[in-house]
Protein backbone atom coordinates (compact mmCIF):
# COMPACT_ATOMS: atom_id res chain seq x y z
CA UNK A 1 0.00 0.00 0.00
CA UNK A 2 2.79 2.41 0.91
CA UNK A 3 4.53 1.68 -2.39
CA UNK A 4 1.31 2.33 -4.32
CA UNK A 5 0.69 5.60 -2.48
CA UNK A 6 4.28 6.74 -3.15
CA UNK A 7 3.98 5.80 -6.82
CA UNK A 8 0.66 7.70 -7.20
CA UNK A 9 2.06 10.87 -5.53
CA UNK A 10 5.15 10.75 -7.72
CA UNK A 11 3.02 10.37 -10.83
CA UNK A 12 0.78 13.25 -9.75
CA UNK A 13 3.79 15.60 -9.39
CA UNK A 14 4.97 14.70 -12.88
CA UNK A 15 1.52 15.44 -14.31
CA UNK A 16 1.32 18.82 -12.51
CA UNK A 17 4.78 19.95 -13.68
CA UNK A 18 4.10 18.81 -17.21
CA UNK A 19 0.80 20.69 -17.34
CA UNK A 20 2.57 24.01 -16.58
CA UNK A 21 5.07 23.44 -19.40
CA UNK A 22 8.72 24.38 -19.23
CA UNK A 23 9.91 26.89 -16.66
CA UNK A 24 13.07 28.95 -16.22
CA UNK A 25 14.76 30.02 -13.04
CA UNK A 26 15.78 33.71 -13.12
CA UNK A 27 18.94 34.60 -11.29
CA UNK A 28 18.85 37.96 -9.56
CA UNK A 29 21.73 40.16 -10.70
CA UNK A 30 22.91 43.61 -9.72
CA UNK A 31 23.05 46.28 -12.44
CA UNK A 32 25.22 49.39 -12.61
CA UNK A 33 22.76 52.25 -13.09
CA UNK A 34 24.10 55.48 -14.64
CA UNK A 35 24.16 58.32 -12.12
CA UNK A 36 21.84 60.38 -14.31
CA UNK A 37 19.18 57.66 -14.12
CA UNK A 38 19.60 56.59 -10.51
CA UNK A 39 16.77 56.97 -8.01
CA UNK A 40 17.45 57.96 -4.42
CA UNK A 41 14.68 57.79 -1.82
CA UNK A 42 12.05 57.53 -4.51
CA UNK A 43 13.29 60.61 -6.35
CA UNK A 44 15.11 60.71 -9.67
CA UNK A 45 18.68 61.97 -9.48
CA UNK A 46 18.86 65.25 -11.39
CA UNK A 47 21.91 66.28 -13.41
CA UNK A 48 23.14 69.86 -12.91
CA UNK A 49 22.49 72.04 -15.94
CA UNK A 50 24.99 74.59 -17.21
CA UNK A 51 22.25 77.17 -17.79
CA UNK A 52 20.48 79.01 -15.02
CA UNK A 53 17.40 79.89 -17.06
CA UNK A 54 15.25 77.81 -19.38
CA UNK A 55 15.57 79.26 -22.90
CA UNK A 56 12.48 79.87 -24.99
CA UNK A 57 14.29 79.40 -28.30
CA UNK A 58 14.79 75.90 -29.74
CA UNK A 59 18.15 74.13 -29.95
CA UNK A 60 19.48 74.53 -33.49
CA UNK A 61 22.73 72.98 -34.68
CA UNK A 62 25.05 75.39 -36.48
CA UNK A 63 24.73 75.30 -40.26
CA UNK A 64 27.68 74.21 -42.39
CA UNK A 65 29.30 77.47 -43.44
CA UNK A 66 32.83 76.31 -44.11
CA UNK A 67 35.65 78.43 -42.72
CA UNK A 68 33.90 81.77 -43.26
CA UNK A 69 33.58 84.38 -40.53
CA UNK A 70 29.88 83.58 -40.19
CA UNK A 71 30.84 79.93 -39.81
CA UNK A 72 33.29 80.94 -37.07
CA UNK A 73 30.59 82.87 -35.22
CA UNK A 74 28.00 80.12 -35.45
CA UNK A 75 30.32 77.29 -34.39
CA UNK A 76 31.58 79.34 -31.44
CA UNK A 77 28.02 80.30 -30.49
CA UNK A 78 26.94 76.69 -30.57
CA UNK A 79 29.77 75.79 -28.21
CA UNK A 80 28.90 78.66 -25.88
CA UNK A 81 25.09 78.47 -25.73
CA UNK A 82 23.86 76.08 -28.45
CA UNK A 83 23.06 79.24 -30.41
CA UNK A 84 20.47 80.62 -27.97
CA UNK A 85 20.05 84.36 -27.64
CA UNK A 86 18.04 84.35 -24.41
CA UNK A 87 20.08 82.01 -22.22
CA UNK A 88 21.87 82.92 -18.99
CA UNK A 89 24.28 80.39 -17.51
CA UNK A 90 24.86 79.62 -13.84
CA UNK A 91 27.66 82.21 -13.62
CA UNK A 92 25.57 85.01 -15.11
CA UNK A 93 27.06 85.02 -18.63
CA UNK A 94 24.44 86.01 -21.14
CA UNK A 95 23.20 85.44 -24.64
CA UNK A 96 24.28 83.57 -27.72
CA UNK A 97 27.97 84.26 -27.13
CA UNK A 98 27.89 84.25 -23.32
CA UNK A 99 29.13 87.73 -22.42
CA UNK A 100 29.68 88.92 -18.87
CA UNK A 101 28.26 92.29 -17.87
CA UNK A 102 31.74 93.69 -17.20
CA UNK A 103 32.85 92.99 -20.77
CA UNK A 104 29.61 94.44 -22.11
CA UNK A 105 30.19 97.64 -20.15
CA UNK A 106 33.64 98.01 -21.77
CA UNK A 107 31.93 98.06 -25.17
CA UNK A 108 29.18 100.48 -24.17
CA UNK A 109 26.36 98.04 -23.35
CA UNK A 110 24.92 98.66 -19.89
CA UNK A 111 21.51 96.98 -19.85
CA UNK A 112 21.53 93.21 -19.44
CA UNK A 113 17.82 93.00 -20.28
CA UNK A 114 18.16 95.05 -23.45
CA UNK A 115 21.10 92.88 -24.48
CA UNK A 116 19.19 89.63 -23.93
CA UNK A 117 16.16 90.92 -25.82
CA UNK A 118 18.06 92.01 -28.92
CA UNK A 119 19.70 89.47 -31.26
CA UNK A 120 20.92 92.36 -33.42
CA UNK A 121 22.70 93.95 -30.45
CA UNK A 122 24.28 90.61 -29.52
CA UNK A 123 25.67 90.13 -33.05
CA UNK A 124 27.05 93.68 -33.10
CA UNK A 125 28.59 93.16 -29.67
CA UNK A 126 30.37 90.01 -30.80
CA UNK A 127 31.83 91.76 -33.85
CA UNK A 128 32.90 94.68 -31.67
CA UNK A 129 34.61 92.37 -29.22
CA UNK A 130 36.51 90.65 -32.05
CA UNK A 131 37.73 94.05 -33.30
CA UNK A 132 38.73 95.02 -29.75
CA UNK A 133 40.63 91.77 -29.11
CA UNK A 134 42.35 92.01 -32.49
CA UNK A 135 43.76 95.36 -31.44
CA UNK A 136 44.91 94.12 -28.03
CA UNK A 137 46.51 90.99 -29.53
CA UNK A 138 47.77 92.54 -32.78
CA UNK A 139 51.47 91.97 -31.98
CA UNK A 140 50.90 88.42 -30.76
CA UNK A 141 48.82 87.56 -33.83
CA UNK A 142 51.63 88.78 -36.06
CA UNK A 143 54.27 86.94 -34.02
CA UNK A 144 52.62 83.56 -33.43
CA UNK A 145 50.24 82.83 -36.33
CA UNK A 146 51.69 79.95 -38.34
CA UNK A 147 53.81 78.66 -35.48
CA UNK A 148 53.06 75.59 -33.36
CA UNK A 149 52.65 75.41 -29.61
CA UNK A 150 52.61 71.93 -28.14
CA UNK A 151 51.86 70.46 -31.54
CA UNK A 152 48.92 72.78 -32.33
CA UNK A 153 49.16 75.30 -35.17
CA UNK A 154 48.33 78.82 -34.06
CA UNK A 155 45.80 80.69 -36.21
CA UNK A 156 44.16 84.07 -35.87
CA UNK A 157 40.68 82.57 -35.38
CA UNK A 158 42.00 80.22 -32.68
CA UNK A 159 43.59 83.13 -30.83
CA UNK A 160 40.40 85.21 -31.04
CA UNK A 161 38.19 82.33 -29.88
CA UNK A 162 40.50 81.77 -26.91
CA UNK A 163 40.37 85.51 -26.11
CA UNK A 164 36.58 85.29 -26.13
CA UNK A 165 36.82 82.46 -23.61
CA UNK A 166 39.51 83.69 -21.23
CA UNK A 167 40.27 87.30 -22.12
CA UNK A 168 42.99 88.76 -24.29
CA UNK A 169 45.41 89.14 -21.39
CA UNK A 170 45.35 85.44 -20.55
CA UNK A 171 45.85 84.54 -24.20
CA UNK A 172 48.93 86.76 -24.30
CA UNK A 173 50.34 84.89 -21.30
CA UNK A 174 49.58 81.54 -22.94
CA UNK A 175 51.28 82.44 -26.21
CA UNK A 176 54.32 84.12 -24.67
CA UNK A 177 54.87 81.19 -22.29
CA UNK A 178 54.52 78.77 -25.21
CA UNK A 179 51.61 77.00 -23.57
CA UNK A 180 52.78 76.87 -19.97
CA UNK A 181 50.25 79.42 -18.70
CA UNK A 182 47.06 77.68 -19.78
CA UNK A 183 43.83 78.51 -17.95
CA UNK A 184 40.32 77.03 -18.04
CA UNK A 185 36.88 78.46 -17.36
CA UNK A 186 34.54 77.16 -14.65
CA UNK A 187 33.23 74.44 -16.97
CA UNK A 188 36.68 73.11 -17.89
CA UNK A 189 37.24 74.67 -21.34
CA UNK A 190 40.87 75.78 -21.72
CA UNK A 191 42.72 78.28 -23.89
CA UNK A 192 44.61 75.47 -25.62
CA UNK A 193 41.35 73.66 -26.39
CA UNK A 194 39.79 76.75 -27.99
CA UNK A 195 42.92 77.52 -30.00
CA UNK A 196 42.78 74.02 -31.46
CA UNK A 197 39.00 73.72 -31.84
CA UNK A 198 38.48 77.06 -33.63
CA UNK A 199 41.58 77.08 -35.81
CA UNK A 200 41.52 77.90 -39.51
CA UNK A 201 38.50 80.20 -39.85
CA UNK A 202 38.69 83.39 -41.90
CA UNK A 203 38.32 86.31 -39.47
CA UNK A 204 39.87 88.91 -41.78
CA UNK A 205 36.54 90.68 -42.42
CA UNK A 206 36.66 92.27 -38.96
CA UNK A 207 39.37 94.90 -38.66
CA UNK A 208 41.21 95.64 -35.44
CA UNK A 209 39.97 98.69 -33.56
CA UNK A 210 41.27 100.34 -30.45
CA UNK A 211 38.66 100.80 -27.67
CA UNK A 212 35.93 99.47 -29.96
CA UNK A 213 32.38 100.38 -28.94
CA UNK A 214 29.03 98.99 -30.06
Amino acid sequence: MRRWIGFILHLAMIVILTSFGSYTLVKETSQNVPESLSVVNGTEHSVALEFASEPSTPIISPPFLGNSYIGFKEVLAFKESQGRYDVVNTLGYMGKYQFGLGTLNLMGVYSAQAFLNSPILQEKTFDTNIARNKWILRRDIKRFVGKRIRGVEITESGILAAAHLAGAGNVKKYLRSYGKNDVSDAYGSSISHYIKKFAGFDTSTIKQKRNAKV
